[in-house]
């Protein structure tokens, strides 16, 4: 595992599902982290059990709604007044809403524009000065297989997951020089509560939280001088049809 002792993290949407894992394999690895979703009192319920495992890493619950620019700005300027600086932005916040388009509401398609890529630049914007400041620093962006598949009453999240792969290309040449790795992963069918729904009993073949965090720390495993800056990961036995 990384060793990432005395860095510190921002991790949205990370109250439950995969980001809730992401954050405790951060803490694990050593790192400090910001725990943060819509919801304060979740925010503040996982960082207590996160330090209640800590050792000498930190958790501090920030909530945050990633659609808004002030929010977002708040919770960067929050993290730096609690622990200092900002060395890893990962930016999992996401909701899916699946209806074709000529049923789909105005309101429902900014929602998950808003959500899953919107927040995408209002964070990393707000994180880059202190990102800049760091010592090799990461923003790694949960995406989805469905950024590169479109599928049928899809139209809203193909778009946002689409967009977030151009907007992770274009920063990762945008910043690269600066001493700030850009990585984004994108994973296939996931057991969690994502679109309100519950994992079954017979859903074992679908990709664990676990898996999508593990990634994460591959990701800031490498020396600096490489970059693994996309991820497929896919249940390796779906069922078949």
């Amino acid at each position: 595992m990384a060793e990432l002792k005395g860095k510190v993290a921002i991790v949205t949407g990370s109250t439950r599902g995969i980001g809730r894992a992401i954050v405790e394999s951060l803490v694990a690895a050593g790192a400090s982290a910001v725990v943060s979703s819509r919801t304060p009192e979740a925010c503040t319920r996982v960082a207590a059990e996160l330090r209640g495992r800590a050792h000498d890493a930190k958790a501090v619950g920030i909530p945050c709604d990633v659609r808004s620019w002030d929010a977002c700005r708040d919770l960067v300027a929050g993290t730096i007044e609690t622990l200092g600086r900002i060395d890893i932005l990962i930016n999992n916040a996401g909701i899916g809403a699946f209806a074709p388009v000529a049923e789909m509401e105005p309101a429902t398609w900014d929602a998950v524009i808003e959500t899953n890529l919107n927040s995408l630049f209002y964070c990393t914007h707000a994180a880059l000065p202190h990102l800049r400041d760091a010592d090799d620093a990461f923003v790694i962006n949960i995406g989805s297989l469905a950024g590169k598949n479109a599928f049928p009453n899809g139209a809203a999240y193909n778009a946002s997951k689409f967009g977030l792969i151009g907007f992770s290309e274009a920063l990762m040449q945008e910043v690269r020089y600066d001493g700030i790795r850009v990585a984004y992963i994108m994973p296939g069918s996931v057991a969690t509560e994502f679109n309100h729904r519950t994992p079954g009993k017979d859903e074992a073949w679908r990709i664990q939280p676990e898996d999508v965090a593990r990634s994460v720390i591959d990701v800031l495993s490498y020396p600096s001088r490489s970059l693994t800056s996309r991820i497929e990961l896919r249940p390796s036995q779906p069922p078949g049809k």
